[in-house]
């Protein structure tokens, strides 16, 4: 009791009137209100009056009301309360009933107990009440259930009639869809055809809604699945972060080791030249004080002579004066040969600065899915020619798509004429390439998560699933019912497909089982009779390319055209074959007999042809985009994929 009374008082009790719910009604932003409440606040605000809707008191948030024609105090009949709150009113709001004591009696003050449970009146009786009960001639009909043992009571939720309060909601008008009482029935609803009661239509509704509930299971698992992917994906690339963090780390430590090598070779040398010439300096010191020290000495040497009484001491200083051996003893130790005048450190800041400013210590390629910029002429910068060693024939391409795999572009094709797929892709600066042999022609390429693509094999009736490594590997071979030509990835769980015989695009799961089929008709007739490649939207839609309608449709997965792109004059496609989307919902189409690509809005209109034979295009049958700006165009007899940068 006490859990149904906090309930009461935090969850179903209206912060206006601050009583228990009565008829509550939930709003866009999910705040809940009694239907009442909410409109006489809605009453005294302008501003909801003029737009029509109902305005929350918390957020001031409007709702809009399904016939704002009828009274303000109408507005809020149709505005159902959340399932959740719904479900803790019937379990513990008002209309909770305690089956253990008589209805009657509590409002008496009694607690007798209840003998029988009345599902009309929604009542627990006891057995003095249920007496009375059956002699009123308005209830003596009335189903009531005995609650001796073990019985338990299944109580149904009554829900009232918006005009006639007192009557319950028991029909359905199907034509105005639209829950009523009997006595709407009679007043409103009298010439309607199809008025049912509500329990008729139970087992269709469950049906139907059986059905929903296994399309959102099936759309959950999709979108787990999906969020599965992206989870791994958003591992492997916070790991790459990691390790590109610790690359740019680590060659910036090398850079500044060989700049600390110049720096300690630029110190080992100014040591040694210091030592040197400080070596040197104190060497002519050392060699100046002794000749001073000498001459000194000398000149002490005169002096007594000239003081001398004894003519032969001048005779001899003066004659050894003249010979010279005092001048030499003199001069001895100040011959300066190799000694080093100066030491200077010389340095260009400028050419320090551009050489620092020139450092390249790596860049960021940044890799965007489906980028190409469509405003500016494309410029061819390479061409793979398909054919390798080992080919029996000419090579003849039958689509192209390009993949990356661990940071390496790989550009992957079909061959038709030498029943193989293959991957090229650059290594060391050489060109490499890889081949996978099939029993038949591939066909249609189809990229699916990560480096895994699929293949369509129409003369096997097989989709076979392959990895690149980027070489090519094969993972599985799946058979179908039909002649399969075009693929298209939709979710990890299904892929689209197209068939000539009979003309139409299949959903199939990943066993090649087909869930459903649909070809879309216009003025009756079959608007498909060759679809050759398909394409997914960024917006899930489906883009098909009909060489025998010459036409380009983009259908929703369940079938509905969204647009068909089937001009006239100069514009009109001949033969459309290969088609991509980009991730800004640009449409590219290869028309293999005007000799062009086609650009196309995201909603089909014509925009230019952006490559022509005048570009070196010459039968385009496949095309496809990278995340560097890059367009890949292969091109049929020629046997070659073509790249341009936009």
């Amino acid at each position: 009791m006490a859990t149904s009374q906090k309930l009461r008082e935090h969850f179903l009790t209206c912060t206006i009137c601050t009583e228990v719910f009565v008829n509550p009604c939930t709003l866009v932003c999910y705040h809940t209100f009694c239907r009442k409440c909410v409109v006489n606040y809605t009453k005294t605000r302008p501003e909801a009056i003029s737009a029509k809707s109902l305005i929350c008191p918390f957020c001031s948030k409007l709702t809009k009301v399904p016939e704002p024609e009828r009274p303000v105090e109408e507005w809020a009949h149709d505005v159902k309360p959340s399932f959740v709150m719904q479900g803790l009113l019937d379990s513990f709001g008002p209309a909770s009933k305690d089956t253990t004591y008589c209805a009657y009696c509590k409002e008496d003050g009694e607690t007798t107990p209840a003998a029988v449970w009345c599902s009309v009146c929604d009542d627990a009786l006891c057995e003095k009440c249920v007496r009375v009960h059956s002699r009123i001639p308005s209830t003596r009909h009335h189903d009531v259930t005995d609650l001796c043992g073990e019985v338990k009571v299944q109580r149904m939720r009554k829900v009232m009639c918006d005009e006639h309060k007192q009557e319950c909601i028991e029909f359905v008008c199907k034509d105005c869809r639209k829950a009523v009482c009997h006595k709407c029935c009679t007043l409103h609803h009298r010439k309607c055809d199809l008025v049912v009661t509500i329990e008729s239509e139970i087992l269709p509704m469950k049906t139907e809604l059986t059905k929903k509930k296994e399309t959102l299971s099936k759309k959950q698992e999709d979108t787990k699945a999906k969020t599965d992917e992206l989870k791994s994906i958003l591992n492997k690339e916070a790991s790459r972060y990691a390790q590109m963090e610790e690359d740019i780390m680590s060659i910036t430590q090398k850079a500044i080791e060989q700049i600390k090598l110049k720096e300690r070779k630029l110190l080992d040398d100014l040591k040694e030249m210091s030592d040197r010439h400080i070596g040197q300096l104190k060497a002519h010191i050392k060699s100046r004080e002794l000749s001073q020290e000498m001459c000194q000495q000398e000149a002490e040497l005169i002096d007594q002579a000239l003081q001398s009484e004894c003519d032969m001491d001048v005779y001899e200083m003066h004659r050894g004066y003249e010979a010279g051996d005092v001048e030499a003893v003199g001069e001895l130790g100040l011959a300066e040969r190799d000694r080093i005048a100066r030491v200077t450190f010389r340095h260009d800041m400028e050419k320090l600065s551009k050489t620092l400013g020139e450092l390249q210590l790596g860049e960021l390629d940044v890799l965007y899915e489906g980028v190409v910029d469509l405003k500016g002429d494309p410029v061819l910068q390479d061409t793979i020619n398909v054919r390798i060693a080992g080919d029996r024939y000419a090579a003849w391409v039958g689509d192209v798509t390009v993949i990356e795999v661990d940071g390496t572009d790989t550009v992957v094709v079909t061959d038709i004429n030498n029943n193989s797929v293959k991957s090229f892709y650059t290594r060391n600066n050489q060109l490499c390439h890889s081949r996978l042999s099939l029993s038949r022609s591939p066909h249609s390429l189809s990229k699916l998560i990560q480096n895994q693509l699929a293949v369509t094999v129409p003369g096997m009736k097989q989709i076979v699933t392959v990895e690149a490594n980027p070489d090519l590997e094969l993972l599985s071979t799946i058979t179908t019912s039909k002649q399969y030509w075009g693929l298209t990835y939709l979710t990890p769980s299904t892929l689209a497909a197209s068939s000539q015989s009979p003309p139409c695009v299949d959903i199939l799961d990943v066993t090649g089982t087909v869930l459903r089929s649909f070809s879309p008709l216009h003025n009756g007739n079959n608007m498909l009779k060759y679809p050759t490649y398909l394409c997914t939207t960024r917006t899930g839609n489906i883009l098909v390319t009909d060489q025998g309608s010459k036409c380009v449709v983009c259908v929703t997965p369940g079938g509905d055209v969204v647009f068909t792109f089937r001009p006239t004059g100069v514009k009109a496609p001949e033969n459309p074959r290969g088609v991509t989307s980009t991730s800004t919902g640009d449409i590219l189409v290869t028309d293999v007999s005007l000799h062009r690509v086609i650009h196309l809005t995201e909603s089909g209109q014509f925009v230019r042809n952006i490559l022509t034979s005048e570009d070196g295009i010459e039968e385009p049958i496949g095309v496809d985009v990278d995340g560097r700006r890059r367009m890949y165009v292969g091109l049929y007899y020629q046997g070659v994929v073509m790249t341009y940068m936009s």
